[in-house]
């Protein structure tokens, strides 16, 4: 069977930025993946946020996910 065509999802995008309920875009902060041993237990611990995405960019990464706003 053939797939019906559609708009598809970026899934790539979809992996690394969150819709919130507001609208904004969330990503996840870099330097949390390796070498933790040398960062501070303050950095550690605010690296785990979330931090919200530039204005300018939400533009570009909201067109490539059509169903989650």
């Amino acid at each position: 069977m053939r797939r019906p065509k559609g708009i598809k999802t970026r899934k790539a995008v979809a992996k690394r930025f969150k819709i919130t309920g507001t609208g904004k875009v969330m990503r996840s902060r870099a330097g949390r993946r390796h070498l933790l041993s040398g960062k501070s237990p303050k950095l550690r611990r605010n690296l785990g946020k979330g931090a919200e995405v530039d204005r300018t960019d939400t533009y570009r990464i909201t067109q490539n996910l059509p169903f989650s706003h």
